[in-house]
This record gives structure tokens, C-alpha cells and sequence, in this order.
């Protein structure tokens, strides 16, 4: 492709909605185009990486037998009312009405759809397991769309769905995903982490995210050093480093009048200390019974695990009206002293608190110096809390570390949630009608290529692992005449090769060409310029180690696919034609992808 002839509007100023590299240079270096807040087109660069990103996750889902198929963007509001997800997800739905006034969504997601089908075109165990998938755009109505493609409304994303009659099957092809998506997001540049993960509104019984680590990143993933344990800090348990409190003399309780002040920031002034001197006092309401909740005054619930926990997924905080009734005080001076009727359940943060302050359960009023076992008896000790620094390893009791990242994948094991809910049921060997046990498998194609960004760029620019890059590599012709002819030289044989060259053909200086070059990130620079040439060689340089080499233009074609062979991390060696590397994948002039050696 000629330069001249294509369309790379590339910017040298930051745009300045752009929070994060990735952001930034998608729009610089002509990836993407702001239509509006959280949507973009995908300009010709920014397209073709998508579809590099596209043809790995085709290939690693054929391995492992996955069946691509294609659903409607358009959705019927019933369907999304038998799975109960209707009034969960109405808040990020984009919907519309036909012209009889019925009511569709733009997909977000497409469980109920692939169950509907499913539950009209199999109904017997000989048909089963499958596993389908599928690659499209998606629709979310973010409240605050940011960061570009990795917030946006419209986003692209390959979903996949499996269908089993044991679990055993079922449990197959979760560890088959498993595998692919680790060679998808390997051969697409990435480092990853595989963390467990809360299933959130997608429901089942488990769950793991692939994130790729960037501090731009809004997930938090917690980690263990020493024995591997990784989870998001949605889901992350964690061990809390044990306290003495031998010797440590108990006052009695001091009943203290506190006029107005219900929150813990208000009660540290006015007590004079610290949050974590407070117990902090929640009252939820489950589906049967009303809970005390206990935690520490400076850390907050985590409701996933509270609910995981005490298996109560309908648990959600008291209405005001609700607390007085259960505690005999108005909201902000709940405490655990004197509760009658209701289980107090406690996080482990509060176990080793003496002399504590908590409300007093009348209005106005709270308790100082309050102890457990002596003022109120736990009824559970469990682990509540978010994971938070100088907490351990709930595996090894190593100090957990804290990193940032951006989730690009998951995978979830769903069960039977929405077969049972939209009649997806098989007939077993007895002939009963059993509903089919599901798997769910989920790719951010679009929010990958901002992943590869983050972790693939330098003050100059983007720097493209080679089967992502848009081109493979950049002919730069610094003048006309003889340089413009060898390029042209150049240039053919690599097409003749099917490598993917990009020629700049423009009549602009070399400060702005090479600039431009390192801002689309090519991984491999051919530099024709008249001093190199009257030597009898061109340049090769490498985009990600800035290594150059001179080469003789007979030898370029040779000399390229060698380096197309390498892995750019571990390049140390000039000569090209001889790199070690350790494995990567290539695309062969076949079109098949292999795992190869240079050797």
C-alpha cells in the first residue's frame, strides 16, 4: 500500500479528551475518529488491527472446535423478560420501537438470544456438546464513556456460548477456552493474568477474567508473590495480619451523646481518632431476615462476597424506615450492642478491636469503649472485606501485592440459569427433560487493540507486536531519484512476497517521515537514503529495540523474514539473518498459522 494513495490522518498534538496512551494514539497515529461521546469510526489502520485480532481468535477457536455463527444486533424485549435480565440490565440498554410500537433492544449482550435458538434447534443429548461463538459490535449506554475504545458505547466483542449435558463437558470446554483465549491474547502482544472473578449480572457459578496489566488500567487485580493466588479485588479474599490484644485493659461502656453526627469522618472529629476505632454497623435485608453487619470504620463491605457468603443474592441495604424498625434508631446509630432478633455477622477486620465506639442504637447516642464477647456476641466471622495493602495471601499468608489492569476477556461457567429460565432442555438417556448446562465466553476485540497499545508504546508512539501491526513493515525513501527507484525495488518484492508493506511515497522531509513511522508503530523501518546507498546498502531498523543494521538491497527480502521470525523482545544481535528467539507465531505465505523456530 502506497501512502500517497491511502488514508492516515495522523495528528502531532494530543487530542485533549485523551486520558490514556492508548486513547491518545488511536487517535494520532489515524486508528480512530470520534464520532461522538463513546463512539469512533474505525479508520483504515485502525480497522485492519481489528481484523488481525479477528483472524487469531478465528483460528485458536477453530482448534479448539468452536462454531462461528452470527445474531441478530436487534432484540425482542420478551426474550430478555423470560431470562428475569430485563429490569437488572435496563439501565446500559440502548432500545428502540418498530413501527407497531413493540419494543427491541441494541444487544449488549447476547445469552438469551443463543438459548432462544438453541432451545428450538437441539433437543437431545446425541446433539450435545456444542460450542458456539460469534464476532460483533455491542451496545452500552455507559453513563461516563472514557478511555476511549475501552469505555465506549459501541464496542466490538467475539461472545461464545457452549451447551453440555454433564458437567464434565461442560468443565472440557471452559479449560478449552481457557487455553485459547491464553494463546489469543499471547500471539496478540499481551501479558495477561488469569484471576478468578465475580460472574456479576452474567450469573453461574464461576468465573475467570484475563487482564492485561497497565497502570491506566480500572481493575484492580490482587496477587500473591509466592504461591501464584490472583483474583480481582471484587472477588479477592484475604487474611488479615493477627493483632495481640493481650494485656490491653477494657473500660467499661461509656454511653456518649452525639447531637447530628452519623457519619465516621463527622464521629473521628468529635471522638478525636482515627476510623479504625469505630465498628461500623450495617443493616441488610436478605430474602427470609434482616443481618447486622460489622466492619471496621475505615473499610467498606463488599457486597459480592457478602452475598456469596450468606448465599442470599436478593441482600441489599435497609431502607431507613426498615433500620428503626429492626434496631429502634434512625440511620447512622446502629450498633451491635444490645441488638436483639438479628444475626450479627462480623468482618475479620473487627475481631481484634478493643475499646471500640459504635452507635448505641438510639438516636443521637453512641458507645465508647465497647468490646466483643463481653458487650455483644458475633454470630459469624467471615471475610467481607475488600483486600486492602499489608494484607495476606488467604493461600500462603504472603503480603498480597496490588496492580492495575484492563480486563480484555472472561469466562464464565453459567450452569443452568438461563436454559432452565428459557426452556433449553434436552432429553437425557431416561428420557426426563433436563435443562443444558452452559458456559459463556467473552472477548473485547476492540478494547485488545487498546490493551496491546498500553503495554506496546513509547514517547513516540505505538510499537506493534508483528501479527497485529497493520503493516509488517515501512519502506522510507528519503529523496527521489535513485532512493525513490531502490524503494520502489523494495517494495514490490516484499508485496510479490506477501508481506505486508506499507510505501511512503510522500514528498515530505525524513524528520516528519520518521516521525510519523514511529507513531503507527510498523515494526520494521526499510530506510533508503542517499549516503547509506552510495555505500551499496539500505537501512534496516526495528521499531521496538531501535536496532539498525545495513543491508545490501538484494538481501532485504532475506533479511526481513528473518526478522519476521524473531521475537523483538529478545532481539541483541545485529545481524539479523542469525537471532535467537524464543517461540513466537508467524503467518506463513500459506496462510496457515504454525509455531515455529527460526532454526
Amino acid at each position: 500500500m502506497r501512502w500517497s494513495e491511502y488514508f492516515i490522518p495522523t495528528l502531532k498534538e494530543s487530542p485533549q479528551d485523551a486520558e490514556i496512551i492508548s486513547h491518545n494514539y488511536m487517535i494520532r497515529a489515524g486508528l480512530i475518529y470520534k464520532l461522538s461521546s463513546g463512539l469512533y469510526n474505525y479508520l483504515p489502520l485502525g480497522l485492519r488491527v481489528i481484523q488481525k485480532v479477528e483472524k487469531i481468535i478465528r483460528e485458536e477457536m477453530s482448534r479448539k472446535g468452536a462454531i462461528e455463527l452470527l445474531m441478530p444486533i436487534l432484540q425482542p424485549k420478551d426474550v430478555w423478560q423470560k431470562s428475569g435480565r430485563y429490569d437488572v440490565m435496563s439501565h446500559i440498554m440502548l432500545k428502540a420501537r418498530d413501527r407497531e410500537d413493540r419494543e427491541f433492544i441494541l444487544g449488549p449482550t447476547h445469552e438469551e438470544i443463543i438459548t432462544d435458538l438453541v432451545a428450538h434447534k437441539i433437543d437431545s443429548y446425541r446433539s450435545l456438546p456444542k460450542n458456539f461463538y460469534q464476532i460483533q459490535a455491542k451496545f452500552r449506554d455507559e453513563i461516563r464513556p472514557r478511555f476511549g475504545v475501552i469505555r465506549a458505547r459501541e464496542f466490538i466483542m467475539k461472545d461464545g456460548y457452549s451447551f453440555s449435558m454433564t458437567r464434565e463437558d461442560n468443565e472440557k470446554i471452559y479449560q478449552a477456552m481457557h487455553d485459547a483465549y491464553s494463546a489469543i491474547f499471547r500471539r496478540c502482544g499481551l501479558k495477561c493474568m488469569v484471576i478468578e472473578a465475580d460472574t456479576g449480572v452474567m450469573g453461574g457459578k464461576k468465573s475467570h477474567e484475563f487482564t492485561a496489566t497497565a497502570e491506566s488500567g480500572e481493575d484492580t487485580i490482587v496477587s500473591c508473590p509466592s504461591c501464584g493466588y490472583a483474583a480481582n479485588r471484587e472477588l479477592a479474599k484475604r487474611k488479615l495480619k493477627e493483632k495481640s490484644i493481650l494485656g490491653i485493659k477494657q473500660y467499661p461502656v461509656a454511653e456518649i451523646h452525639t447531637p447530628g453526627l452519623k457519619r465516621v469522618e463527622e464521629l473521628c472529629q468529635f471522638f478525636d481518632c482515627e476510623a479504625d476505632r469505630f465498628i461500623k454497623t450495617l443493616i441488610y435485608r436478605g430474602k427470609d431476615n434482616f443481618y447486622a453487619v460489622l466492619i471496621r470504620g475505615d473499610l467498606d463491605v463488599n457486597e459480592n462476597k457478602l452475598k456469596s457468603v450468606l448465599k442470599d443474592e436478593d441482600l441489599v441495604l435497609a431502607e431507613p424506615k426498615e433500620i428503626k424498625k429492626v434496631t429502634g434508631a434512625d440511620l447512622g446509630y446502629s450498633g451491635p450492642v444490645r441488638l436483639k432478633n438479628i444475626p450479627i455477622i462480623a468482618d475479620l477486620s473487627v475481631k481484634d478491636m478493643v475499646n471500640a465506639i459504635t452507635g448505641a442504637n438510639k438516636n443521637d447516642m453512641h458507645y465508647k469503649y465497647v468490646n466483643i464477647g463481653r458487650d455483644f456476641v458475633v454470630y459469624d466471622w467471615l471475610d467481607i472485606g475488600f483486600p486492602q495493602e499489608g494484607d495476606l495471601c488467604p493461600k500462603c499468608s504472603t503480603e498480597l501485592e496490588f496492580s492495575k489492569g484492563i480486563e480484555v476477556g472472561q469466562i464464565f461457567e453459567l450452569g443452568t440459569k438461563y436454559s432452565a429460565r428459557l426452556s433449553a432442555v434436552i432429553q437425557n438417556e431416561k428420557g426426563e427433560d433436563v435443562p443444558m448446562i452452559m458456559g459463556c465466553y467473552g472477548i473485547g476485540v476492540s478494547r485488545t487493540v487498546a490493551a496491546v497499545i498500553e503495554q506496546n508504546s513509547d514517547e513516540k508512539g505505538i510499537i506493534w507486536p508483528i501479527e497485529v501491526a497493520p503493516f509488517q513493515v515501512i519502506v522510507i525513501p528519503l529523496d527521489k531519484g535513485q532512493c525513490l527507484e531502490v524503494a520502489e525495488k523494495i517494495y514490490g518484492q516484499l508485496c510479490a512476497d506477501k508481506i505486508e508493506t506499507l510505501l511512503d511515497d510522500r514528498d515530505e522531509r525524513a524528520g516528519f517521515k520518521f516521525a510519523d513511522a514511529d507513531l503507527i508503530g510498523i515494526p520494521i523501518k526499510i530506510i533508503i537514503g542517499k549516503k547509506v546507498l552510495q555505500e551499496g546498502n539500505v537501512e534496516i531498523k526495528i521499531r521496538r529495540t531501535a536496532r539498525s543494521a545495513a543491508v545490501n538491497p538484494d538481501n532485504v527480502l532475506k533479511e526481513v523474514k528473518q526478522i519476521i521470525l524473531a521475537d523483538f523482545e529478545d532481539l541483541s544481535n545485529e545481524k539479523f539473518a542469525h537471532m535467537e528467539c524464543r517461540q513466537v507465531f508467524q503467518r506463513i505465505q500459506d496462510g496457515e498459522t504454525k509455531q515455529i523456530k527460526p532454526e
